[in-house]
């Protein structure tokens, strides 16, 4: 993600929380351009440390994702605009368009546009927090650090009185905020629950083409990289519409594979989030088998 983001937008500062030292210290022995690392300890303060012991790993995830932003415009004055990114992105061409769209508003978001067959997905949450834009300013200082204190006080892997994690807070701010603006690229923002509805063109040799736009991110939801140094890319929950497509996952698997080659020249035996062949088989096996009810009963006992 940081590699894209830089060929397509190489005036970005980028900050990354770095949620343990694995992580903070491969990307400082890489030396990327305009990257500041944060290291998770620095961003931590009691009350998340009071709130970490009660969630799980991807629960208080989803709660520091306000937190990065609050804490790099606190510390950092210079910053007028900051926009949250999730890892899982890959830029294939420029974000020019984004920016020129956004233009002076205080926040930007960004639809999950789901297919019709996925519409009530959106019961979890209309936005997307994969693209969440703030800029230094009244509105948009007072949004971050609302959505801050409510994701503080509550940010769980389940749908409970209209919250679901991170993102259904989300869903009143175009209405509470007249700053507010909703990114339509159709370029941006391309992922698993959307992508069979759109036309998808373009060759080996040139960035994809969403309805003749270019792309400009897609979200890789759910791709996992094997030990067997093969990828998954999707579950059959997605790819029962239209299967995942090539001209999208070949060049992020590509760079995969160049950044891996680099990290294994530092550190030949790192092998960290890679996954088991045979562990990731049974899970897309369970997820395109087992009941609906069963998967939810499963579900409750285990910390997401």
């Amino acid at each position: 993600m940081i590699r894209s983001l830089q060929k397509y937008c190489p005036s970005a500062s980028i900050y990354v929380l770095c949620m343990d030292t694995n992580c903070e210290e491969v990307l400082s022995e890489l030396s990327l351009t305009n990257v500041h690392l944060i290291p998770l300890s620095d961003l931590e303060d009691s009350e998340l440390l009071q709130v970490k012991k009660q969630r799980g790993v991807a629960e208080y995830c989803w709660t520091l994702s306000p937190c990065l932003p609050y804490y790099v415009l606190e510390k950092y004055q210079h910053v007028e605009f900051i926009t949250y990114l999730d890892a899982d992105l890959f830029f294939y061409s420029s974000l020019e368009p984004l920016f020129q769209e956004i233009g002076r508003a205080s926040i930007a978001i960004i639809e999950h546009r789901f297919t019709s067959r996925l519409k009530d997905q959106e019961i979890k949450g209309r936005f997307c927090v994969e693209w969440v834009s703030f800029r230094r300013d009244t509105e948009g200082l007072a949004c971050l650090k609302r959505w801050r204190e409510q994701c503080i006080e509550w940010c769980f892997y389940r749908l409970e009185e209209g919250k679901m994690g991170d993102q259904k807070y989300l869903d009143p701010w175009p209405e509470q905020y007249a700053n507010c603006h909703i990114l339509m690229h159709q370029g941006a923002g391309i992922a698993p629950w959307n992508y069979p509805q759109y036309l998808i063109s373009g060759d080996a040799n040139s960035s994809a083409l969403i309805n003749g736009d270019p792309l400009i991110f897609y979200h890789f939801h759910q791709f996992q990289i094997l030990e067997n140094g093969k990828f998954d890319r999707l579950s059959s929950f997605y790819t029962e519409e239209a299967p995942a497509p090539d001209l999208i996952y070949s060049p992020y698997e590509s760079a995969i594979n160049e950044t891996i080659g680099t990290v294994h020249l530092m550190y030949p035996n790192f092998l960290a989030g890679f996954k088991s062949s045979n562990s990731v088989f049974a899970r897309r096996f369970a997820q395109k088998f087992l009941p609906s009810s069963v998967k939810r009963f499963l579900q409750k006992f285990m910390r997401y």
